[in-house]
């Protein structure tokens, strides 16, 4: 009797219909760990359903389920979103919402514009900074909060909203405005133009150019290349140039690669690695540089994420030099996960990689950190003043209508005494000195670093002595009740409440009656920090 080989193709078609076979048991037996992974969880919630003496929401179940898990992981930035705060999570992501398009804010009570944004619904319809929205729709704004009234303002695309408007001149009016898609600009020149645009040029003579930049949200790096061209970088008619990247939280990581391409013709500008993910490099292409000028990126401690790859990308290949502070230490790599199917709303952020700089540093600070971030070339420190300062002339600055004519902001000096800001200060110097002599300000590596670890190590004891305080408030409190004696010091009084002390002065004398300093007192909480520290009334 003859016997027939089994044919080849029938061998293959075996082989893989083996694979196929146990991939399939291993995908099912992966589906039964899962399953069985639920399976106490499911007998809580039955349990909790059937028994607890009070009906619970089981919405608030599902939430403090899926809340608890992510607890467990140590990921800051790893977060749930409710299908409620979906719209509000994207807006925050993209910058972008259905709205008037104004920036507002509560003064003295008063729900009021701060000013409305360029090409907006709200600037055609009339709206002006400094309006005071006493109804929105009829309904007064009086009792309710910045958030309630925000959300009046927002809604479907092509409705119309009616807000009341009181005005310094004594009028009131009532104006309608049609919602429409609002795209936030991220970018920001140095001030207003007479036109209400946005003025990049900072020194007209030197053609530097300043660019701010608050987020990187979608379509910043095409923002970017339009201020870059309005101001003639693609054509070799920029001089230098500013990047302004302070209080920028990050955003989106393809933005920082493509802004740090437009400056690098080669070498790496970031690599990303995850527990799931093979190794990742970003590298800098030729084609659509632009020229060669000086560049100086101004940093501090909430530059974060996306800022820190883009200064690092430009520093670290020898494009540009960092003047401030270190950057605040965001290496991770958050994606953005819907759950349960896109028509619930829900998702889901969750850390999954890692950035590092092109020298392959991590950027990302944790608890035993002694370096993270980006350190500055030029360490330049702003006190609480000068910040409070800043903050109030860069918010007036950015209001549409109030463009002044002035070319003395191309002066260091000037920036540095009526704007409070020494960093744009020195960062308009160092360029200014590269453009007319072709060096930078010498640089000094260690002093630089000593001064970093001196200003954080500052930091640190602050909020440590702040929270010692509070443990000392909270033992006093509990020998009280324990001995039933009370707080001496829960009630007294240093000088009557009324007395204007801010900008004034403390003296501390040794036991000797000898002047060791007098310290300015630069805020209205002196005698709250006095109560609980070692001294008393003569």
């Amino acid at each position: 009797m003859s016997t027939r080989r089994p044919s080849r193709s029938f061998v293959f078609l075996t082989t893989i219909l083996g694979i196929a076979v146990v991939g399939s048991t291993l995908a099912i037996a992966q589906r039964s760990a899962d399953f069985r992974f639920f399976d106490p969880l499911i007998d809580v919630k039955n349990i909790i359903t059937k028994y607890a003496v009070e009906e619970p929401d089981e919405d608030a179940l599902q939430r403090g389920a899926i809340e608890g898990m992510i607890e467990t992981l140590d990921d800051p930035y790893a977060v749930y979103v409710p299908p409620q705060m979906s719209d509000e999570f994207e807006k925050d992501l993209t910058g972008e919402y259905v709205g008037i398009g104004a920036e507002v804010n509560m003064v003295d009570g008063v729900f009021t514009i701060v000013t409305p944004m360029e090409d907006s619904p709200a600037f055609h319809a009339g709206v002006l900074a400094g309006d005071k929205v006493v109804a929105i729709d009829g309904e007064p704004t009086e009792g309710l909060s910045i958030d309630e009234c925000i959300d009046k303002l927002l809604g479907e695309e092509g409705t119309d909203v009616t807000v009341t408007v009181q005005r310094d001149a004594g009028e009131t009016l009532d104006i309608t405005i049609t919602r429409a898609h609002i795209k936030s600009r991220s970018v920001r020149g140095f001030r207003r133009a007479a036109d209400d645009s946005w003025d990049y040029l900072l020194d007209p003579d030197r053609r530097i150019g300043y660019i701010r930049v608050s987020q990187f949200t979608p379509n910043v790096a095409d923002e970017i290349e339009q201020a870059l061209q309005s101001l003639g970088a693609d054509h070799g008619s920029l001089g230098g140039l500013i990047i302004d990247l302070r209080w920028n939280p990050g955003g989106l990581l393809d933005q920082a690669i493509r802004i740090a391409d437009m400056f690098l013709d080669e070498g790496v500008i970031v690599s990303t690695k995850g527990r799931a993910y093979e190794e990742r490099i970003a590298r800098a292409t030729k084609p659509g540089t632009l020229p060669d000028f000086p560049v100086a990126v101004i940093i501090n401690g909430q530059s974060a994420s996306a800022s820190e790859i883009l200064t690092g990308a430009l520093v670290e290949n020898g494009r540009a030099v960092a003047v401030g502070e270190r950057t605040y230490g965001k290496g991770s790599v958050q994606s953005v996960h819907p759950l349960g199917g896109s028509a619930t709303g829900a998702s889901f952020k969750l850390t999954e990689q890692r950035y590092y700089l092109p020298s392959g540093r991590s950027l990302q600070r944790t608890d035993d950190s002694a370096e993270w971030g980006v350190d500055p070339d030029y360490f330049v420190h702003l006190d609480d003043d000068q910040l409070a300062e800043l903050a109030r002339i860069r918010r007036e600055s950015e209001i549409i209508g109030k463009a002044e004519a002035s070319e003395t902001h191309a002066d260091p000096d000037w920036i540095r005494e009526h704007m409070a800001d020494p960093q744009l200060a020195f960062a308009l110097d160092a360029v200014q000195r590269r453009v007319d002599t072709g060096d930078w300000p010498e640089r000094d590596p260690e002093a630089a670093h000593a001064a970093i670890e001196s200003e954080e190590l500052s930091r640190l004891t602050l909020a440590r002595e702040r929270l010692q305080r509070e443990l000392r408030r909270v033992e006093r409190r509990a020998e009280a009740i324990r001995t039933g004696a009370p707080d001496a010091r829960a009630d007294r009084d240093l000088w009557p409440d009324d007395t204007p002390t801010e900008g004034g002065t403390v003296e501390i004398r040794d036991a000797d009656g000898q002047l060791v300093a007098t310290l300015k007192i630069t805020g209205p909480d002196l005698e709250r920090w006095l109560i609980d520290a070692d001294v008393e009334p003569e």
